[in-house]
C-alpha cells in the first residue's frame, strides 16, 4: 500500500508539473489568431486545482466508498497515468497546432487522423481520464463527483469556444469533421 501512495503522489506531481509546463510553452505565437480563447484557459485552471484540492480534501474528511477493496486504488492510479501518458502523446501528435489557448495558426490545418478520427477534442478526453483515475483512486463518491463533473463542465464550455472558433475558420469543412465524431468518448459523445 505506501508503494502505490508513492506511486500516486509522483503521478501527481507529474500531472501538475507537465501540465504547468503545457501551459508554459505551448501557447499562441504573435502570429496567431488568439483572441478566440474568452479567458477559457484561467478558466479551466481555477476549475482543476479547485476541483483537485476538493477531491482530495474530502477523501480525507468524509468515508464514502465506491467499493471495499484496493484495487480500486489500482484501478484509479492506472487511469491516472494512463490520461497523462495519453495527452502527452496527443500533444505530440498535434504538434505546432496544439496549443493551451484557443488559437487558429496562419496555416491550420483541421487533424482528421488517429485519435482525431475517432474525436474531436482527444487531449481533453485524455485530461478527462485523469480526472476520472483521481476520484476513483481516492474511493469516496463525493470525491469522484468533485473530481470529474467540475473539469467534464469546464472543458464542455471550453469545447463550445474552441468549436465555434473553428467552425468560423474552416466553415463547411468542421461542421463535416463533427458530423463523423464525437466529442470526448469514442462513439458515444
Amino acid at each position: 500500500m505506501e508503494t502505490l501512495s508513492l506511486v500516486f503522489s509522483i503521478s501527481m506531481v507529474m500531472w501538475i508539473l507537465s501540465e504547468v509546463i503545457y501551459k508554459q510553452t505551448l501557447k499562441s505565437g504573435s502570429g496567431d489568431k488568439k483572441d478566440k480563447d474568452k479567458s477559457t484557459l484561467n478558466m479551466l485552471w481555477i476549475v482543476f486545482l479547485l476541483s483537485i484540492a476538493a477531491a482530495v480534501t474530502i477523501s480525507y474528511r468524509s468515508k464514502f466508498p465506491i467499493v471495499e477493496s484496493i484495487w480500486i486504488k489500482y484501478l484509479g492510479e492506472f487511469l491516472i497515468l494512463a490520461g497523462i501518458v495519453l495527452r502527452f502523446i496527443i500533444i505530440r501528435t498535434l504538434g505546432k497546432y496544439f496549443t493551451v489557448d484557443v488559437t487558429i495558426k496562419q496555416d491550420h490545418t483541421i487533424k482528421k487522423e488517429g485519435f482525431y478520427s475517432l474525436i474531436r477534442h482527444p487531449s481533453y478526453s485524455a485530461s478527462l481520464l485523469t480526472f476520472l483515475g483521481l476520484g476513483i483512486y481516492l474511493n469516496n463518491w463525493i470525491s469522484l463527483i468533485l473530481a470529474f463533473i467540475p473539469p467534464l463542465l469546464a472543458f464542455g464550455y471550453r469545447i463550445k469556444v474552441e468549436e465555434q472558433a473553428l467552425i468560423e475558420q474552416f466553415g463547411e469543412e468542421y461542421m463535416e469533421y463533427m458530423k463523423s465524431t464525437k466529442r470526448i468518448i469514442p462513439f458515444v459523445y
